[in-house]
């Protein structure tokens, strides 16, 4: 898979921009707020539908266009994947509502035609290296369970509407729960948002056993060779409502030892998970919130059973964050039969000089990457000779440039 073109209409600060994008290696060149980022974060939008830089898609949007009554911001893609051509187009719209009001939506279709974003996510795929990707680790159990998210929802299909789907009855129970912990009424109403929770939040937590499990069996094989032997990494799942049974008789105490789960079949966790929202309706009902489900769940990397969101030194974070992407590259490229475009930003800064080799190894074998730089001195004659480089500058692009001119 890789990108063939970008087109750009009043996306962050740039007006108008059109590039026909090469396979292989492409090197942006810029000082800083030229736009770099914005590149990355337009293809990266394709792949997920969502900025890594905020939460908010009305600041997408070109903030001299955003002051108009109507604005729109376009991101078009058009990729190859199975030696077909797609096209993937996304509107941001910025409308007028009442005399002072706007409100952003967001249009998204393929190949001309108007879809549901969690019927697009996973057409085109993207990994994405950002220095702000230590949050993964060093963050809290949301931030993991965001990039899980976006990982799985690439790949596997109906995750995404899965997702929706569970956050939706989630939010109608959590407002059920607080209607009768306020004013009583008959509980039995909980049994259809139950239901819902336990169908769409029973696959999530099937499908999140499985694939970390994938991941880990990757990821642990490359850190073993970035720290030369040395470490040992674990990817421990540890979900909010764990259907693995326990034992009769025995209490439940945090232990760091691996936990096979892959035995669990998806009708066994419904059950479970139907029993135990039952157990707790009382407390849940009292507390007005669902205390247990994937909006709970949490990841946790451990290197030689050290636990590296505590403990783990700037050193251990940035080669476990390394392995963890190089193998969710390799993940998705196994799980879709196509290698995904690899986003880095700045990340070479990041790295010393062993690691830095490791990462460009990994990319040759791939099949498109666009990468950012300040320096690019950070890189290798030999990358730099093989890659394609273009400047940044002012929200244009600069074609056909190279280091050195």
């Amino acid at each position: 898979m890789y990108l063939k073109h970008l087109s750009l209409t009043n996306f962050r600060n740039f007006a108008r921009l059109d590039l026909d994008i090469p396979r292989r290696a492409v090197l942006l060149v810029g000082s800083n707020a030229q736009g770099k980022t914005s590149l990355l974060e337009a293809i990266y939008f394709l792949a997920t539908f969502t900025s890594f830089q905020t939460h908010t898609d009305r600041q997408l949007v070109n903030f001299v266009a955003a002051k108009e009554s109507l604005s729109v911001a376009r991101i078009v893609g058009d990729y190859e994947r199975g030696k077909k051509t797609h096209r993937i187009e996304v509107r941001i719209i910025i409308e007028a509502v009442g005399p002072l009001g706007q409100r952003a939506r967001k249009e998204v279709l393929l190949d001309g035609v108007k879809r549901n974003t969690s019927d697009v996510i996973g057409q085109f795929n993207a990994a994405l290296f950002i220095p702000q990707m230590s949050q993964v680790l060093e963050g809290g159990p949301e931030d993991r369970r965001r990039y899980l998210n976006l990982v799985l929802a690439q790949v596997l299909p109906g995750y995404a509407k899965a997702l929706s789907d569970y956050h939706q009855s989630l939010t109608q129970r959590n407002a059920l729960l607080k209607q009768l912990a306020e004013r009583g009424g008959d509980i039995s109403q909980l049994d259809f948002w139950d239901n819902n929770l336990v169908q769409t939040g029973a696959q999530i937590i099937l499908w999140r056993i499985q694939s970390i499990h994938e991941l880990e069996r990757l990821a642990a094989r490359t850190h073993l060779g970035l720290t030369r032997g040395k470490e040992v990494l674990r990817l421990a799942y540890d979900p909010a409502y764990d259907p693995m049974p326990r034992p009769t008789g025995q209490f439940a105490l945090r232990m760091d030892v691996p936990v096979d789960r892959s035995s669990l079949e998806l009708d066994s966790i419904k059950r479970s998970f139907t029993e135990a929202l039952k157990k707790l309706r009382s407390e849940e009902i009292n507390r007005g919130v669902t205390t247990i489900g994937p909006h709970r769940d949490e990841m946790r990397f451990l290197a030689n059973g050290v636990d590296l969101s505590n403990y783990g030194s700037r050193g251990q974070v940035r080669t476990t964050l390394l392995a963890l992407k190089l193998a969710e590259v390799a993940w998705m490229k196994d799980k879709t039969g196509e290698w995904p475009v690899i986003l880095l930003d700045e990340v070479m800064a990041e790295l010393d000089h062993e690691r830095r080799a490791d990462l460009l190894s990994s990319l040759a074998e791939t099949e498109q990457s666009v990468l950012t730089t300040t320096d690019a001195h950070l890189f290798t004659p030999e990358f730099l000779n093989a890659s394609t480089q273009w400047q940044v500058h002012a929200g244009t692009v600069s074609a056909g440039w190279r280091v050195g001119e």
